[in-house]
């Protein structure tokens, strides 16, 4: 049955729905159909990766494992020098090689398979530039200056920042996801999907919805052969078995409870051994005290209240525990490096795990309340 000329025109527009797809099965490219308004770094084609949190991530361990690896090698083999004649070659030199290869690496190849390694090698790199950054602001090239510790945990929470506020603050943006499908299709074209590999192409499809390019993104996810073959993700690897461990423990009803108790021990212990030095004589400015006293008390607030509130709200509980346990990596041990040197460390060790067993637990509510939700009537 014929229609009428112009049938499909202003009617037809006007009866399409924002964002539903049209007679070619493609989404509504009008104005009305955008889902939301891209902001200036998608208009510049900027699109955030939303692995991206998962390679700096990786990037950062890597430079922290560097730095404590260094440090503990060359105190236990004497602190030799490569190299003779009047030249000695720094470890600072391996790192810009390091981070170079990087560069060349992510510069090299298209498609997200390269990142992990990418930020690995990168890491790895920068941990061992950072850590020679006591010769770099002394007019005497002391590797050993006594607030190395602390500058370079501050440079490594500045970066952590920086990612926080590229991608912590906002949601990601639909196209956000799509580009993340088609990266992904970027890498099938060449080398086949595995199940894996698939599946979490077609999760960021899902998470893109009915946006400009979805159907045809589908139809290249679709065209993509299957291969048994893939690069090997290191970084996911660890971070997954990670998670399963954290979860694991946080199913244990007590151990949360035990993690904040350990948090505000540590915590009291840390700042106890810190004031301890300073009163016998160490060489420390007295505002380095005030701030992690003041980080200190500021923590143990944030936990006393999590310990209140988590009786009557368990999600309000562990985000005022997360808090905590946040003031503490980013506030008070920058002062405590710079109180006790490397001997903070062990606090920020136990900071990272609690700030896991923390995280794994409000991931565990919130799926819960999520389930619940869906669960009940609109």
């Amino acid at each position: 049955m014929s229609r009428a000329p112009g049938a499909a025109g202003a009617g037809g527009a006007a009866r399409r729905r924002p964002g539903a797809a049209d007679g070619r099965g493609t989404p509504d490219r009008s104005a009305a159909g955008r889902v939301h308004e891209r902001g200036l770094l998608l208009r510049l084609g900027l699109p955030r990766d939303p692995a991206a949190s998962s390679h700096l991530t990786g990037f950062f361990v890597a430079t922290v494992a560097t730095v404590l690896l260094t440090r503990a090698f060359l105190a236990a083999a004497g602190y030799p020098q490569i190299g003779g004649g009047g030249l000695h070659v720094a470890h600072v030199l391996w790192g810009g090689l390091l981070m170079a290869l990087a560069f060349v690496l992510l510069l090299s190849f298209a498609g997200p398979a390269v990142r992990p390694f990418g930020a690995l090698l990168g890491g790895v790199g920068f941990g061992l530039f950072v850590d020679e950054i006591g010769k770099f602001v002394t007019s005497d090239n002391d590797y050993f200056y006594e607030p190395t510790a602390a500058l370079i945990y501050a440079v490594v929470v500045g970066f952590v920042l920086l990612g926080e506020m590229l991608h912590g603050r906002s949601p990601h943006h639909p196209a956000e996801y799509l580009a993340g499908a088609a990266d992904h299709a970027v890498a099938g074209l060449a080398g086949g999907f595995t199940p894996r590999a698939r599946a979490e192409a077609h999760e960021l499809l899902d998470r893109a919805g009915p946006v400009a390019g979805s159907a045809e993104v589908r139809s290249v996810l679709g065209a993509v052969d299957d291969d048994p073959h893939e690069l090997p993700n290191p970084v996911d690897v660890v971070g997954r078995a990670v998670v399963r461990v954290m979860r694991g423990l946080v199913s244990a009803r007590w151990v949360p409870w035990v993690t904040v108790g350990v948090l505000v021990t540590t915590s009291l212990v840390t700042v106890g051994r810190g004031l301890a030095a300073w009163w016998g004589g160490a060489d420390v400015p007295w505002w380095v005290v005030v701030g992690t006293l003041l980080g200190a008390a500021v923590s143990t607030g944030f936990a006393a209240a999590g310990l209140v509130v988590v009786r009557q709200d368990r999600l309000d509980g562990y985000v005022l525990f997360r808090r905590a346990v946040l003031v503490s990596l980013l506030v008070t041990q920058v002062f405590l490096f710079r109180l006790q040197e490397w001997a903070a460390t062990a606090g920020l060790m136990i900071d990272l795990v609690v700030l896991g067993l923390v995280a794994a637990e409000l991931n565990q509510i919130s799926a819960a309340r999520g389930r619940q939700g869906a669960g009940r009537p609109r």
